[in-house]
């Protein structure tokens, strides 16, 4: 794999095991999907700490409604045994006790997240895994509110692989034996090879049934850092992230691959659980995107991981990660704990309104594209997801409407993802109707902007929309960090993908139809507001550097809508700020108009006669709606993921979401209605 180039080739056997073929579910639609309405949380981590880096608030959020976690951590996070007192350097070199001090750190967090003191005990145990397996088990709740975390603790370093769990992914000829913690209940290493490890995973899966898996990044962004800087990051040579959490990603997508293959061997069901990948290092490089009040408490929660040389924990090798405690989350100049980025940014599900006046919802369940529609119009109520195959797919789908009223999904498609040298692509496809509101075609295949596979791992989730003239217009970020094009002509025949160049751009991307029928797309800078545009209707889109010239830089993804005098406003939030503002885009900019709309993350528009309805998440997470100018709150019904959808309506304005539960809720505020 190249993005895991940093690992040393050495084997720790002489005959390298065969590969064995990755299992695949069936593509094709109509399988049957398992549904409990029942939530469960599972997290799959490379390190102690990489949750509350990189995963929080949104873990944090679903542990406060009372859905259920496990963490399983990969690696021991032994790194080089020393565990570091902040102006003491002579600390001594022990693994054992270093991988247990950061597992007494996680009790200690997660207890506080529980509502509990952090010196609460937990039950330690040994639970067997798939293939004999045994690893350490921590187990502690309060009331209805559960957290178990499982240690499997294989190595980060070994004497002849300063990259154990990368060469895990890459090489045939290897084995890794596990760190026994000390204090531990398990007493033995255990031995893993890249399919036991995979195995170990699926089952645990099975075991626990999640209904949101979230882990890290598989293909993170293209960094070019000199030596020094790239060490002082902890990057892996020419991406944005550490190897160990590009590798534990890439072992958890194969996971997930898997277990649905397994579940639906002999006419069995697609599990129903939807993924969140998350960013990590890549925190380092973009502007921060968590208001002070929401990073107060994301940082507090390392605070308790971090720990105390002087407190009594009642755990002799260390009472945490020493290097992470007090004030250091903030302090820390890599700042990764001033943001939480999504790998595939996007409203879950894609929303649509049918002729008879019934909303449909698109999302990704079991990897797979499935439909929910609504029981009757106005009911609040969905029937059973119907299976559209195709998978397996990221999280988000993009969406476009032909003039004629056919529905067209894209996705982005793990084309193939194996170790041991295998394929590593992705690619975008589409899926469309046959008839208005009726059944789908075969799902095909658009290729990928990026000629070379590992280039072609770096793009991101297609977005696109249909112009007046009736060409479609997809768009995806591609591997330089820029804009990719493909436009598909009236009838039906796709030209080729085009880069757009322009400037470098966070995932994430705005495509609007402004009142000329004119495209434009958006995306989030560095220090700007980039901008796409047609100068006329049916002529070439094209980067448009004076676009956002004056334009506030943005803290992620940005909304847009057409103005009434033919302009483009666009909205969001800038970096660190609750706040919510609106711009015009193009030319001269008016002064930023503030919106009284605070919280954080994206936000979604709509345009209304009062004046623009607004969708996003307050301070505490709640999803929140602006309509007519007051703010209303979903304060019930199962917790938000990610970013909902937003729809108007004969009913008024309608949001929905993907709940912790694998199923969508929606919301009628103006009827009082939330499921």
């Amino acid at each position: 794999m190249a993005a895991l180039t940093g690992a040393t080739a050495l084997g720790a056997c002489s005959v390298p095991a065969p590969r064995r073929p990755t299992p695949t579910a069936d593509p094709a639609p109509g399988i049957p999907i398992a549904s409990t309405r029942r939530a469960q949380l599972m997290q799959i981590l490379a390190h102690p700490d990489d949750d509350l880096y990189f995963m929080n608030p949104d873990t944090q959020r679903m542990l406060d409604s009372g859905v259920p976690l496990v963490c399983v951590y990969v690696t021991a996070g032994e790194h080089n045994g020393k565990n570091r007192i902040p102006g003491d350097r002579n600390v001594p070199a022990d693994r054992p006790a270093y991988s247990s001090a950061r597992h007494q750190g996680l009790r200690q967090a997660y207890a506080v997240l529980l509502g509990l003191d952090k010196f609460t005990g937990w039950q330690k145990g040994v639970t067997t895994l798939r293939g004999d397996h045994r690893a350490e088990i921590n187990t502690l709740t309060n009331g209805h509110r559960r957290v178990e975390l499982i240690f499997l603790n294989l190595p980060m370093h070994t004497p002849r692989r300063w990259e154990a769990l990368p060469s895990l992914w890459r090489d045939r000829a290897l084995g890794l034996h596990t760190v026994v913690a000390a204090d531990s209940p398990l007493r033995r290493t255990v031995s893993y090879d890249y399919d036991q490890l995979v195995d170990v995973l699926v089952g645990l899966m099975e075991r626990y049934r999640p209904t949101v898996i979230q882990t890290l990044d598989p293909d993170p962004d293209i960094q070019h850092s000199d030596e020094a800087t790239r060490k002082r990051d902890s990057e892996q040579p020419g991406y944005s992230d550490h190897a160990d959490h590009t590798a534990v990603a890439c072992f958890s997508w194969d996971a997930m691959v898997r277990w649905v293959a397994e579940a639906t061997e002999d006419g069995g069901r697609v599990p129903g659980f939807v993924a969140t990948a998350f960013r990590g290092y890549f925190n380092r490089h973009w502007p921060k995107n968590l208001p002070p009040a929401v990073l107060r408490e994301k940082a507090a929660h390392l605070v308790p991981y971090g720990g105390d040389p002087d407190w009594d924990c009642g755990n002799p090798s260390g009472c945490g990660d020493y290097s992470v405690g007090g004030t250091r989350p903030l302090t820390n100049k890599k700042g990764w704990v001033r943001s939480t980025h999504h790998r595939y940014p996007g409203a879950r599900p894609v929303l649509v309104t049918e002729a008879d006046g019934r909303l449909a919802a698109y999302g990704v369940l079991g990897l797979r594209a499935v439909r929910w529609r609504e029981t009757g119009p106005g009911s609040g109520q969905w029937g059973k997801p119907d299976d559209l195959g195709g998978g397996p797919l990221a999280p988000a789908l993009g969406s476009a409407v032909l003039r004629d009223g056919w529905q067209l999904l894209f996705g982005l498609r793990f084309a193939a993802l194996g170790g041991h040298g295998g394929a590593n692509r992705r690619e975008v496809v589409l899926l469309e109707q046959r008839t208005v509101g009726g059944d789908f075609a075969a799902w095909t295949g658009l290729g990928n902007p990026e000629r070379e596979d590992d280039r072609g791992r770096r793009i991101g989730v297609p977005v696109a929309v249909t112009a007046p003239d009736g060409r479609v217009h997809l768009f995806v970020r591609n591997a330089d960090k820029g804009l990719s094009t493909r436009v598909r002509d009236t009838d039906g025949r796709w030209d080729a993908w085009r880069d757009l160049g322009g400037a470098e751009i966070q995932d994430g991307l705005t495509a609007v139809v402004d009142g000329a029928g004119r495209v434009h797309v958006f995306g989030a800078g560095h220090d700007s507001v980039h901008h796409w545009a047609q100068e006329v209707l049916g002529e070439e889109i094209t980067f448009r550097p004076d676009g956002g010239s004056g334009l506030p830089a943005p803290g992620g993804p940005l909304a847009a809508l057409p103005a009434d005098d033919g302009g483009v406003e666009v909205y969001y939030r800038k970096p660190a700020a609750p706040a919510l503002i609106a711009v015009r885009a193009g030319g001269s900019p008016a002064r930023p108009r503030k919106e009284h709309f605070d919280g954080y993350g994206a936000v979604s528009t709509a345009a209304a006669p009062n004046g623009p309805v607004l969708l996003g998440k307050d301070l505490r997470g709640r999803v929140q709606l602006q309509v007519d100018g007051r703010i209303v709150t979903r304060r019930q019904g199962v917790e938000a993921l990610d970013f909902p959808a937003l729809r108007l309506g004969r009913s008024g304005a309608t949001a929905v979401g993907m709940g912790a539960d694998a199923h969508p809720w929606i919301w009628y505020p103006e009827a009082g209605t939330a499921s």
